[in-house]
């Protein structure tokens, strides 16, 4: 892996290999220890002293295991005596809540504690203020459901010293509940992500969830697991048409104890799952295709103690609330004629590597194909919360919104750029558009909107930026790199940057992302979410425009009006003025860096909070019963599954409070019941219905434009 990083990464100006001994220490005892409460700073010194000049020699000698597995060792050492003295104080009961004291919000800029006895002092404040915090939030919960008469939900709540001497419990068994290859995974990965945030190494296991991931599919039994506290895994969710919903015996709650995965009925095959890492009983349950895996299980509702054995047969399970979706909301312009307005909504770029059968943009395809059969007059491409996936996907996509034009440029190692075009002579669909975005696009979902940014294609509507990954990596089977006799099945996979990307204009979406045209108020403009945040990001750069780079007129965008028009129901919007107060007292909280530790304190902040909370409920049910029934005048919505895109399926209005028809049973949890906060108009949060407003203003001054001559039809391709 350590000649793999030094012969493949993009970024050749890094400094020597032999040089980065310091960094991949740094790297590693950070990955360990984010918060800076378990190692000291004697322990920081004794692994400097040890290896902070030697680990790059280390690893090309095959020695680094030793010094690994010593870090790990002395971390599990930490964390026991730090959960030893958490049981200790808990029991102990030694809380003064009265005292005017501080703990800090985050500790990652924090320097090591000294030696034990700080460590100690540290770690003591910090169980007072879960404590604390826990004794708060059963307080509120209390109030909260005798004031709704749902006191029976929580009649089993454990005392909350129990319940955070279990969370505890949880997380020693968790660092304690390691292998060799656990921990050359956690330090091969810390060196990986030395060279930038996103080249990574991934073990056997974890290149097979990753390939799930891609192809939105896996074999199993189609259940959503949860891990509880006091060691148990819960069933949250059980897959409609699923392996497990088809054999009709394992239900919502119910709690999986042990695991054969090979069926044998052989007691000592059974696993042990108590406290167990998620991941880890994922793996024990997912396996081959027919073949079988028993779980023991105590039945919801069932009797203390009791029992039972459920036998599942595997199969492939299609992830579909991961897959592109749409709908068409007809709605009155601003000269009350009704627009019809499509919104496609993608979660991902997923992409079957290997079979090829399963690719987001032939979904897209299909669903854009069957919005242009319905006529809509413009179309929201979401791509919020969508993390990026298969390069080739985006390109291909891109082109059914553009004419056969560059959508990214990619530069290897060498400095050798290579320009992709779509592959389309024609658009799909030439439209009016929208492109709304986040803090959580993504990748290949920053490709897409900066090549429509670009080229004037489309209007971008979201948060401050997009996440600002700009760059592309390739998996590669270490395995394949070693002497042919090596035991080599289980090598792994480095996952590194092999290239950068840069948008058509020339201009690297690294770490800046992609600005929209017209930026909305978001609770992340607080928060440090992007690549500028990460450690060791790449910068960001300019390079030239793509050869036959060819934009539409910007002018025809009518961005200075659709911005007034925006800007004037942003700044009438309560909702949007609730956003911009919450985003100043963040930076206020996040400025100050200090929890405190007094109750009466606390209590009058969360009194406060629950105040604000009602007041804007009230505020909100009294609007949002208006804005429902305005849109149940004025509105209506269809729905639009891959499982619709035939002609042959007529769509139906239907009601948008009721849920969809969703791919999955889910298990409700008992302190959201409690929440009272009134779900958005139409589920249209304010984000989507600020996109709506604006494409219905471009739908309409293009109109208008293309009606007094000044579009021609071919300035919108």
């Amino acid at each position: 892996m350590a000649i793999m990083l030094q012969n493949s990464h993009f970024d050749r100006s890094k400094q020597p290999f032999r040089d980065l001994s310091d960094e991949f220490l740094a790297s590693y005892l950070r990955d360990l220890d984010y918060g800076r409460v378990y190692f000291t700073r004697q322990d920081v010194d004794r692994f400097e002293e040890l290896y902070g000049d030697k680990l790059s020699d280390m690893l090309l000698k095959k020695d680094c295991m030793r010094a690994a597995t010593d870090i790990y060792q002395t971390f599990v050492e930490r964390v026991e005596a730090r959960v030893a003295e958490a049981n200790r104080v808990l029991d102990s009961g030694e809380f003064d809540f009265s005292k005017d004291e501080t703990v800090m919000r985050t500790r990652k800029e924090a320097a090591w504690p000294k030696d034990e006895a700080e460590a100690m002092s540290i770690w003591r404040k910090q169980i007072k203020e879960v404590l604390l915090s826990e004794t708060l939030r059963r307080e509120m919960v209390a109030k909260l459901a005798k004031e709704q008469h749902k006191e029976e939900l929580f009649a089993d709540e454990r005392d909350p010293k129990e319940k955070i001497k279990l969370r505890y419990e949880r997380f020693l068994r968790s660092v304690k509940d390691v292998d060799e290859e656990d921990i050359a995974s956690y330090f091969l990965s810390a060196v990986a992500k030395t060279f930038d945030p996103h080249t990574d190494y991934l073990s056997f296991k974890q290149m097979e969830r990753f390939r799930d991931g891609m192809r939105n599919q896996l074999v199993g039994i189609g259940a959503l697991l949860q891990a509880e506290e006091d060691g148990a895994t819960k069933i949250m969710g059980i897959v409609l048409n699923g392996p497990a919903d088809k054999a009709g015996e394992l239900q919502l709650n119910d709690r999986i104890v042990a695991v054969d995965p090979l069926n044998s009925g052989r007691p000592e095959d059974m696993v042990d799952i108590m406290f167990m890492k998620i991941d880890k009983v994922v793996d024990l349950i997912r396996g081959k295709e027919g073949d079988e895996v028993r779980l023991k299980v105590e039945p919801a509702g069932g009797l203390p103690g009791e029992t039972k054995m459920i036998v599942i047969k595997r199969a492939k399970v299609e992830l579909k609330d991961e897959q592109a979706a749409a709908e068409i909301i007809e709605r009155k312009g601003s000269d009350g004629e009704v627009q019809r307005l499509g919104v496609i909504t993608l979660p991902s770029f997923y992409a079957d590597f290997e079979g090829g059968e399963t690719r987001c943009s032939v979904d897209v395809e299909k669903l854009l194909e069957r919005l242009m059969r319905d006529k809509i007059d413009g179309l929201i491409l979401d791509l919020r919360n969508n993390g990026g996936g298969a390069l080739e996907e985006v390109r291909r996509m891109t082109g059914f919104f553009t004419k056969r034009q560059p959508v990214v440029q990619v530069k290897n190692t060498l400095g050798q750029v290579q320009v992709k075009e779509s592959e389309y002579k024609r658009p799909i669909y030439d439209g009016p558009m929208v492109v709304l975005t986040d803090k959580s696009s993504a990748s290949a979902s920053e490709i897409l909107a900066g090549a429509l940014q670009d080229g004037n294609r489309a209007v971008i509507v979201g948060e401050s930026s997009s996440f600002g990954k700009g760059t592309v990596q390739q998996p590669m089977d270490i395995g394949r790199q070693m002497p042919f006799f090596a035991a080599r099945n289980r090598a792994g996979t480095l996952k590194v940057t092999i290239q950068k990307f840069y948008r058509p204009s020339g201009s690297s979406t690294q770490n800046l992302g992609v600005v929209p045209d017209i930026i909305l108020p978001s609770l992340t403009d607080a928060l440090e979410i992007g690549e500028s945040y990460l450690d060791h990001a790449l910068d960001h750069d300019i390079i030239r425009p793509a050869p036959g780079f060819d934009p539409l007129q910007r002018k025809n965008l009518f961005l200075a009006r659709l911005k007034e028009l925006s800007s004037e129901r942003v700044s009438s919007s309560k909702d949007f003025s609730y956003i911009i107060e919450d985003v100043a007292k963040e930076r206020n909280r996040r400025r100050e860096n200090a929890v405190s530790l007094n109750i009466e304190e606390r209590r009058e902040e969360l009194r406060q909070a629950d105040k604000l909370q009602h007041e804007r409920n009230a505020e909100r049910r009294k609007r949002f019963a208006e804005v429902a029934k305005q849109d149940k005048e004025s509105t209506k919505f269809y729905r639009l599954s891959l499982d619709d895109v035939d002609d042959d399926v007529e769509l139906k209005a239907v009601d948008p409070t009721q849920d969809a028809d969703d791919y999955m049973r889910r298990a409700k949890n008992k302190t959201e019941e409690l929440d009272t906060t009134p779900e958005w108009p139409s589920r249209l949060d304010p984000f989507k219905r600020e996109a709506l407003g604006i494409l219905g203003d471009l739908v309409d001054v293009t109109r208008d434009a293309r009606m007094a001559g000044m579009l021609k039809s071919t300035d919108i391709r």
